[in-house]
């Protein structure tokens, strides 16, 4: 059950319409890094949510915030379309707006939304839901929502960048800000389950003691002319409390060589590949 408030979250102003800002605006929209996947995976992440009910309404009412980010964005799209002409002859080529037509702006957000945002990226395409994260492990779940939010801020940051527009800019510090609190937010999740140490490995819950452990901990260097880089990933205590990082600068080769047997009759393949004495199929 959702309810549903008139106004927007924070006021969303344009103090001149830039029809090809509108389109990058579509990447916080349907990019990947954008609002309707953190929207989506929040929601699908909580309905999958087991064990401490705080976090399930956490992943709920975050989730329900990213549908309101969504209207923002939406809303500055649409002002941004603002005065965009319909057609070529409606005015001059001089007009900026047309200019921006001519160079820059989506022409679906003439051909098919009538000038008003659209759920897809600032290419034009089409968010499919294929990056969302929604595990039933909290831990693994929330390293994933802090790297949305991270990718998110980080977008976010860009388009500040891009614009010169006070109102925009206003409204993108929020959004900025927002993504401050909300990386915050699940890792302090993680840090109230007991840490980011009492959490790995992911998932805890599978025994170690079933697992290749004298291949859990050493960093690994594949490089055939430089050596490993070294750091905290190659030496010292693992996060888990368990292991001590170590670097092996040359690895051990373990497996066998992968040749496969002949090719089954009526596979479709060569006669010289199917297995000797075989009865070929005519």
């Amino acid at each position: 059950m959702f309810h549903h408030s008139s106004k927007l979250q924070y006021p969303v102003k344009v103090d001149k319409p830039d029809p090809e800002f509108a389109m990058l605006l579509q990447q916080a929209i349907g990019g990947v890094e954008g609002e309707i996947r953190v929207a989506m995976q929040y929601f699908f992440q909580a309905m999958g949510t087991r064990g401490d009910p705080r976090i399930k309404d956490l992943l709920i009412s975050t989730a329900t915030e990213e549908l309101a980010h969504i209207e923002m964005l939406g809303h500055a799209v649409a002002l941004n379309l603002e005065g965009a002409p319909l057609s070529y002859q409606e005015e001059s080529a001089k007009d900026p707006v047309v200019n921006a037509i001519l160079g820059g702006m989506n022409p679906r957000h003439i051909l098919s939304s009538g000038l008003a945002a659209m759920p897809v990226n600032a290419n034009g395409m089409s968010f499919d839901m294929s990056h969302i994260y929604a595990s039933g492990n909290v831990a693994a779940d929330m390293l994933a929502n802090v790297t949305a939010e991270a990718t998110g801020r980080v977008l976010a940051t860009r388009l500040y960048n891009l614009t010169e527009d006070k109102g925009m800019k206003d409204f993108l510090s929020f959004l900025i800000a927002r993504d401050t609190m909300h990386q915050q937010q699940w890792l302090a999740v993680i840090e109230d389950m007991g840490g980011i140490g009492a959490s790995m490995p992911v998932p805890n819950s599978f025994p170690q003691s079933e697992e290749a452990q004298e291949h859990s901990y050493y960093c690994l260097n594949t490089s055939l002319d430089k050596p490993l880089p070294k750091g905290r990933w190659s030496e010292g205590p693992a996060y888990d409390g368990v292991g001590q990082f170590t670097a092996k600068e040359k690895p051990d080769i373990l497996g066998q060589e992968p040749i496969l047997g002949p090719a089954r009759p009526g596979s479709g393949a060569q006669k010289e590949q199917i297995q000797p004495g075989a009865p070929l199929e005519k």
